[in-house]
C-alpha cells in the first residue's frame, strides 16, 4: 500500500491519501480523542503523541498536530493509517452521524428558503470541492439577516489562511450571486 501526503495551507496539517475511499458519504471531522470513539481509524490516529485532529473526506484523512514536528510524527501516521486497511476493520463504527451537523441544526428564517438553497448550491458544486484539494470542508451551518454562517472542518479549522478564504473567496463568491448576502462568518 502507497500512501502520498500533501501539504495544506494550515501548517500544522497534512493530507493522507490512502489510494482508496475514506468514507464514501459525507465527511467526519474528530477534534479530541473522546470524539474519536466512533472510528477505528481515528481512535488509532489520536493514540499517537501529537495528534490533536482527524478529518476524514471522500479519499483523504487529513490530520492535525501540536508540538511534534512532521518529521517525526509522519511514519507514525503513515504506519498507522497503513495498519489500520491492512486489518480489513472499517473506518468508521456503526453508530456514526455522518457530518455531525443535520438539517435540524440548521438555521435561517421563515422565507429564506430559496436563498439557502442558492447558497446551499454554490457551496456544494463550487466551495467544497476547492477546499477539499488543501483537505478540508466547510458545510452550511446558518443564515441571518444577510450572514451566512459556515462550518469549517479538516485543515480548514485553525489555518491561518482560512480567514482569508472565508472573505476573499467565499464571500466575494456568494455575494457576487446572490445579493443578498452581505457577509460570511465562521461558527
Amino acid at each position: 500500500m502507497f500512501i502520498q501526503t500533501e501539504a495544506t495551507p494550515n501548517p500544522q496539517t497534512l493530507k493522507f491519501l490512502p489510494g482508496k475511499v475514506v468514507l464514501e458519504d459525507g465527511t467526519a471531522d474528530f477534534r479530541t480523542a473522546d470524539d474519536a470513539a466512533v472510528s477505528p481509524l481515528a481512535e488509532r490516529l489520536f493514540s499517537i503523541k501529537g495528534v490533536t485532529g482527524v478529518f476524514f473526506g471522500y479519499d483523504f484523512v487529513t490530520v492535525t498536530k501540536d508540538g511534534v514536528e512532521w518529521p517525526h510524527l509522519k511514519p507514525a501516521i503513515l504506519g498507522a493509517i497503513m495498519e489500520h486497511y491492512m486489518s480489513g476493520a472499517p473506518v468508521m463504527g456503526a453508530s456514526h452521524d455522518q457530518d455531525g451537523i443535520d438539517a435540524a441544526d440548521e438555521f435561517f428564517a421563515p422565507g429564506d428558503e430559496s436563498v439557502v438553497a442558492t447558497i446551499k448550491e454554490l457551496l456544494e458544486s463550487r466551495v467544497r470541492p476547492a477546499v477539499a484539494q488543501d483537505g478540508g470542508d466547510i458545510t452550511f451551518r446558518g443564515y441571518r439577516d444577510g450572514t451566512v454562517f459556515l462550518n469549517m472542518k479538516g485543515s480548514c479549522a485553525g489555518c491561518p489562511s482560512s480567514t482569508a478564504t472565508l472573505k476573499h473567496g467565499v464571500q466575494n463568491l456568494l455575494r457576487h450571486f446572490i445579493p443578498e448576502v452581505r457577509e460570511v462568518e465562521a461558527v
